[in-house]
């Protein structure tokens, strides 16, 4: 998956979400409709999607999409 095919489903978690204001140096954490089940559905979209098995702890510890993107392409490799 590239970058931008990843940042549309990212996008995708978010309720009501406008795809166009996500970037790669979007710090979700500031967009509204963040919350913690947002981070389950983007944690089990990562699961299903990419077949990584990402941590609440790894979102937190992500300043913007890249760097989830980053995290995930390490751990495929």
């Amino acid at each position: 998956m590239t970058l931008e095919e990843f940042i549309v489903e990212f996008a995708n978690q978010f309720e009501d979400a406008d795809v166009s204001q996500f970037k790669a140096d979007t710090n979700f954490k500031d967009i509204e409709g963040w919350d913690s089940l947002t981070a389950v559905s983007i944690i089990n979209m990562i699961g299903k999607k990419c077949g990584v098995r990402l941590l609440g702890g790894d979102l937190r510890g992500a300043g913007n999409i890249r760097e989830v993107y980053e995290i995930i392409q390490q751990r495929s490799q």
